[in-house]
C-alpha cells in the first residue's frame, strides 16, 4: 500500500462553514458569509486523531509506523506536519488546481498544547491552525475604473488595479515583432480574490524520515475576500449585507450616508457636479438571481440586471432609465432560445453614475420586453439629466426573464443631489477619489480655500574652490604682438577667476508640491464617512494637463476623459469629526503629489 497517515483527519476551523455545522454555534454570527475581509483573520484548522491514547502533548512516533522495517515506500504513520496550499483567482470558473494561482505554502507543526480548566489534562488529537491574512492581504490592493469609462473591460482583471508593476518586456507571438497586445504583462484585479485552500500531510516512517502525503480529498468551502477592513465598533454583520444574493436591501461597497431603504432612512444626498465624469458604484454579485421574481412561487430566472436611475426635475416630475454597462461583465448560458443570466456570478462589478457620464455616454437604456435578443434593452429617448434635473437615485435592480418581465429592487436607494455651483478660477475645485473601508472606490469635491506651494530640501556638499591666486593677463594670445587674438584661447576659463564655482555646491534638490483645501461644512454622519480619505493608503485626485489630454487623444477608449487619477499622499494628522458645540465640521485636507517634483542632480 501508498504511503498514509494514522488515524483519521478532518478540517476544523475554517473562515466560511454552514450553520448546520457543529462549528456554527461556536462563533458569534456563525461564518457562513461568503464575502471576507482579506485583513480579518482568515483561519485554517487540521484535526488529527488517532485512537484514545493520543492527546495534544503525545508527541508523533516513528514506532507507529505500520510499514515494513527498514521503512520502505509503503505503510502510514503519525502526522508531524499539515502542509497548507493557499489558491487564489479571480474567475471560479477556471480547473482547480491547474488554473488557479498557488500563493503560498505553509508548512505547520501541531498547535501549542491545551489544558484543561480545572484538572489540566489536554484535549484528544493533534490540530494544525495557520491564519493566512497576511499573506492574502498582499495580494489585493484596489482597482480604478478609467474616468469616463462606463464600467472596466473585466471583472477578472479590473481597470487600473494596484498590482505589481509588472516586467514589460514581452509581447505576444511568435513573430519577431509580436502582437501589440502582451498577454503576459497584465496583473489580476486588485479588489477581489477566490480563495481556495487544500492540505497535506508529512508523516515520519519507521526510519524518523518525514514522508509527504497525498492531501486530504476534502477541501473547505471556497470564500471571496476583498480589501477591506471591518470597525469592532461599527460592523455587526460583516459582509452578508453587501453581498447580492437573491434577497433585497443590498449595499454597494461605500459607506457614504446617502441611502435609504426598508427600515433605514438617511436624509443626506451625496452633491454631484453636472461636470463630473467619475462617480462609482462598486458591488459584489454572488448569485444573480431573484427569489420568486415573479410572484410567489414562480421562477427566479434573471434576464437583465441594471442601475436604475430616477431623476427628479423642478416642477416635481420623474424620469426613469437604467445604466447596464457592467452587464457585460455578467456570466451567461443558454437556456433553449434564450441567453440568460448565470445565477453563480461571484465577481465585483462597478458602474459610474456620474452626471456627465449619463448625458454624454449614449449608454442610457429602457427596458425591452419584447425579450428576443440578449441584453434586452433599448436605447433611451427622453432627458436624462437637463438644466431642470434637482436630484436623482440609483438602485441595483433584477428584471425576470419570462412574461410579466418582473422588475424586482435588491439594494438600497442611494440619493443624490446636482450642484450647480461654478468653480471660481484660478483655482478650480479638488475631485478626490480614494479607497474606502469596504474595499471599493469613494468620491468627493472639496470646494473651499485651495492652498498650493512647495515643500523644499537640499543635499548640499562642498567642493574644491577655483584658483583665484592667478588670474590670466590679456596678453599672449596667440603669440602675435602681445595682444589677445581670439584665436589664442582655447576655452573662456583657460586659468584662474573660476569664481563662478566651486565651494558649497546643491547637489540634489527634494521638492513636494504641497496642497491644502477645505470641504462644505459636514453633519456627524458625513464626517465620519469622510474621514475615511485620511485613513485610506490610496487617494487619488483628478487632474487635466498636457499628459493626460495626450493619454486620451492617443486612446480615447483606453483613457476615455482628458482627466487622469493622480495619487497624493494625505498629510493632515489631525481631524475633527465631531464638535458638540459647533455642530458642523469642516476638513482641512492636506495632501501632496505622490510623484515628487523632478530636479536635476548637479
Amino acid at each position: 500500500m501508498a504511503i498514509g497517515y494514522n488515524g483519521s483527519v478532518s478540517w476544523g476551523i475554517v473562515p466560511l462553514n454552514w450553520s448546520t455545522s457543529n462549528l456554527a454555534g461556536a462563533f458569534w454570527d456563525k461564518t457562513d458569509n461568503y464575502l471576507k475581509s482579506a485583513n480579518d483573520p482568515l483561519r485554517y484548522q487540521i484535526q488529527w486523531f488517532y485512537g484514545n491514547g493520543l492527546t495534544e502533548v503525545v508527541e508523533p512516533s516513528a514506532l507507529n509506523w505500520t510499514g515494513a522495517t527498514p521503512a520502505s515506500g509503503t505503510g502510514s504513520g503519525d502526522i508531524v506536519n499539515v502542509i497548507f496550499k493557499v489558491y487564489a483567482t479571480t474567475d471560479r470558473t477556471l480547473t482547480f488546481p491547474n488554473d488557479w494561482d498557488l500563493i503560498g505554502t505553509i508548512r505547520k507543526s501541531r498547535d501549542i498544547v491545551n489544558k484543561k480548566y480545572d484538572d489540566s489534562t489536554p484535549p484528544n488529537g493533534h490540530r494544525f491552525t495557520v491564519d493566512i491574512s497576511q499573506l492574502v492581504s498582499n495580494e489585493l490592493s484596489y482597482s480604478l475604473c478609467p474616468i469616463n469609462k462606463g464600467t472596466w473591460q473585466s471583472p477578472y482583471y479590473g481597470g487600473m488595479n494596484g498590482g505589481l508593476t509588472m516586467q514589460d518586456n514581452v509581447l505576444n507571438g511568435s513573430s519577431a515583432m509580436g502582437n501589440p497586445i502582451s498577454n503576459y504583462n497584465v496583473s489580476k484585479n486588485g479588489t477581489f480574490r477566490h480563495l481556495k485552500v487544500e492540505a497535506s500531510f508529512e508523516v515520519v516512517n519507521g526510519d524518523g524520515e518525514l514522508k509527504e502525503v497525498a492531501a486530504i480529498s476534502e477541501k473547505p468551502p471556497t470564500i471571496a475576500v476583498i480589501n477591506s477592513v471591518n470597525q469592532f465598533e461599527r460592523d455587526s454583520l460583516y459582509y452578508d449585507k453587501y453581498t447580492v444574493d437573491y434577497y433585497t436591501a443590498y449595499r454597494f461597497l461605500t459607506r457614504c450616508p446617502n441611502f435609504s431603504g426598508g427600515s433605514i432612512t438617511q436624509d443626506f444626498k451625496k452633491p454631484v457636479r453636472i461636470g463630473e465624469q467619475a462617480e462609482w458604484l462598486q458591488f459584489y454579485i454572488r448569485r444573480n438571481w431573484s427569489n420568486e421574481i415573479r410572484g410567489v412561487g414562480l421562477d427566479s430566472v434573471v434576464g437583465a440586471t441594471a442601475i436604475k436611475i430616477i431623476t427628479t426635475e423642478s416642477d416635481g416630475s420623474n424620469n426613469t432609465f437604467y445604466l447596464r454597462d457592467f452587464e457585460d461583465n455578467i456570466l451567461t448560458h443558454p437556456q433553449g432560445v434564450y441567453t440568460i443570466q448565470s445565477e453563480h456570478q461571484n465577481q465585483m462589478f462597478i458602474q459610474n453614475i456620474s452626471p456627465s457620464y449619463i448625458i454624454n455616454s449614449g449608454n442610457v437604456r429602457s427596458k425591452n420586453n419584447s425579450r428576443t435578443t440578449y441584453p434586452y434593452w433599448s436605447a433611451y429617448t427622453s432627458n436624462t439629466i437637463t438644466s431642470n434635473t434637482v436630484s436623482y437615485t440609483a438602485e441595483l435592480v433584477k428584471i425576470g426573464m419570462w412574461s410579466p418581465y418582473a422588475e424586482r429592487v435588491v439594494s438600497l436607494k442611494y440619493k443624490y443631489t446636482i450642484d450647480r455651483e461654478d468653480e471660481k478660477k484660478p483655482y478650480d475645485f479638488v475631485r478626490f477619489h480614494w479607497l474606502n473601508s469596504l474595499g471599493g472606490i469613494d468620491s468627493y469635491t472639496a470646494k473651499r480655500d485651495v492652498v498650493e506651494g512647495l515643500t523644499i530640501s537640499r543635499d548640499v556638499i562642498e567642493r574644491k574652490s577655483g584658483d583665484r591666486t592667478w588670474y590670466q593677463d590679456n596678453k599672449g594670445g596667440n603669440g602675435t604682438g602681445g595682444y589677445t587674438s581670439v584665436n589664442g584661447y582655447h576655452s573662456d576659463t583657460m586659468r584662474g577667476g573660476d569664481i563662478y564655482k566651486g565651494g558649497r555646491e546643491v547637489i540634489n534638490i527634494n521638492a513636494e508640491r504641497v496642497q491644502s483645501v477645505y470641504t462644505e461644512p459636514l453633519n456627524k454622519s458625513v464626517a465620519k464617512w469622510l474621514e475615511e480619505i485620511m485613513l485610506s493608503p490610496n487617494v487619488w485626485i483628478e487632474m487635466d494637463t498636457e499628459a493626460t489630454e495626450m493619454g486620451n487623444s492617443i486612446n480615447s477608449y483606453l483613457r476615455p476623459s482628458t482627466k487622469e487619477y493622480i495619487p497624493v499622499i494625505i498629510t493632515s494628522s489631525d481631524v475633527e469629526t465631531v464638535n458638540q458645540a459647533e455642530g458642523l465640521v469642516k476638513f482641512n485636507i492636506e495632501y501632496t503629489l505622490a510623484h515628487k517634483v523632478i530636479t536635476q542632480r548637479n
